[in-house]
């Protein structure tokens, strides 16, 4: 049996999954196709948040226009936006199960562009939050998306590392449109800066339309025929979903799909780490949309930043993600490689989490001088904190996701649903504490209590699920085993 397996081409590990002896098979690309795949999705990636941070770089042009204050358009805009990022993410990733990867991708981000455009002409506050927040729940698709393609087309041994480009995408995302717009608005009405985010995410529709392909390879049914259309036809109805509508009958039941979270969220293993995740990045989420609040206010409330240096200062979060990027693809191969060594050969998916004991070292500090950096003024600390903080939780981050894909091989889109829910619950209310709490103590112990929560969780949820991770996947297997037995037995 061991002969008989597919190997790397440098033939020092076994391919999983194991590739079909058939061209369509994903797996089977060259790594060209592969690599335009991954371009494209992490393009995709960079939609939905990038989308709700022009918000960050037109705070101050939309309160002037619509009358009221930075304060008003925080809340009602950025922050109800960002929470539907969460939920939008759990109702796209079942239509993918039953229709496929690319048609689900497709309508999403069309509808995402149209609600773009529509709060780009918005006559009034009213409107302008209606399409903010349509734009939040349809734009992110690509954001659960990825986790479902980086596992369709490449084999377990490569999936760290090119999960790693994927979540940079969302990670440096919700920093890059206040950098590149904040110039912009200083200058020109918000409204452009909305146009040419709407340009963007057209450029990415039409790269989806061009050059994606479907990634969802139905294993169970390579070797039986299907009546299928072929060429222009297939491709255009493969966009369109009519493909994916004739491919549902052979695919899991709505009953199945609508519970498949519920059947991944209440896991000890995957819940604990979850929760950990949610407060590491949903305070980074506090970061983008209340900094801009105290670099912008003026003394003693804030740093009295020109628009120009706040538009600067965001290029430090997008340093810091190249940054955190470049330490974790090797951090995370060196965990992996070293573990199989040591483990005679096999992987345990807790070996993952060790990256975030790297990681927290790098939170305390990064929030700590980010926080004394407000409270006293000083821009050296600000930007140093803030950059530190996001090198935290770029490794933070894919350690966590790399950690729950292999734990549910399976439930790939499930996993990074939730994930993109518990960060967006995480972090979506965090702005409307953060500043008037700075405010009233200081940034020092707004940061400090933050930073000690984070650290809290991290003691109790990751040395747990390292210690006891494979106990409760075995129990849990077992216990499910025995009642799917039971049942049958009452029938």
């Amino acid at each position: 049996m061991a002969s008989g397996l597919k190997l790397s081409p440098d033939g020092l590990k076994v391919l999983w999954p194991q590739p079909a002896d058939d061209p369509n098979d994903p797996q089977n690309w060259t790594d060209f196709r592969k690599t335009v795949h991954l371009i494209i999705i992490t393009m995709s990636a960079v939609v939905p948040d990038f989308d709700s941070g022009i918000g960050i770089a037109s705070i101050f042009g939309l309160a002037q226009t619509y009358d009221t204050t930075s304060s008003v358009i925080n809340d009602l805009t950025s922050n109800w936006s960002i929470f539907l990022l969460g939920w939008g993410g759990i109702f796209w990733i079942m239509l993918m199960r039953r229709y496929g990867r690319l048609p689900v991708l497709f309508w999403s981000q069309l509808f995402s562009l149209a609600f773009l455009v529509g709060g780009t002409l918005a006559p009034n506050l009213a409107t302008f939050a209606g399409m903010r927040c349509l734009t939040g729940f349809f734009g992110t698709c690509p954001q659960v998306t990825g986790l479902y393609v980086v596992t369709d087309i490449f084999p377990f041994h490569l999936q760290a590392r090119k999960l790693n480009i994927w979540t940079s995408g969302f990670v440096i995302s919700p920093f890059l449109s206040p950098f590149v717009f904040g110039f912009l608005v200083a200058r020109a009405s918000w409204r452009w800066a909305y146009a040419i985010g709407s340009i963007y995410s057209a450029i990415v529709l039409l790269l989806i339309v061009f050059f994606m392909e479907e990634t969802m390879y139905d294993r169970h049914l390579a070797s039986k025929p299907l009546q299928i259309s072929t060429g222009l036809r297939y491709r255009f109805e493969t966009l369109m979903g009519v493909t994916g509508y004739k491919m549902a009958k052979y695919r899991p039941r709505w009953p199945e799909v609508l519970l498949a979270s519920l059947d991944v969220v209440w896991r000890p293993q995957f819940f604990f780490v979850v929760l950990f995740e949610a407060l590491v990045f949903g305070f980074s989420i506090g970061l983008n949309t209340t900094n801009v609040v105290f670099m912008g206010s003026p003394p003693p409330v804030g740093f009295g930043f020109s628009q120009y240096a706040v538009a600067g200062a965001y290029a430090t979060p997008i340093v810091a993600v190249l940054i955190g990027e470049f330490i974790g693809r090797y951090v995370n191969e060196f965990i992996m490689d070293l573990h199989i060594r040591k483990n005679g050969g096999f992987f345990e998916a807790e070996s993952r989490l060790w990256t975030c004991y790297l990681a927290m070292p790098l939170y305390i500090c990064g929030f700590l001088t980010l926080g004394a950096g407000i409270q006293n003024l000083s821009k050296a600390a600000l930007i140093m904190g803030w950059g530190i903080a996001i090198v935290a939780i770029t490794l933070n981050t894919v350690a966590v996701y790399a950690y729950c894909n292999d734990c549910f091989p399976r439930r790939a889109g499930e996993v990074s649903a939730l994930l993109n829910l518990a960060r967006a619950l995480g972090g979506f209310a965090v702005a409307y504490f953060q500043v008037p709490w700075a405010t009233k103590s200081g940034g020092l112990v707004v940061f400090g209590v933050e930073a000690a929560l984070v650290i809290a969780l991290f003691i109790i949820a990751v040395p747990m699920t390292q210690l006891k991770g494979s106990y409760f996947r075995v129990s849990v297997a077992l216990f499910i085993c025995v009642a799917a037995l039971n049942i049958e037995s009452v029938h």
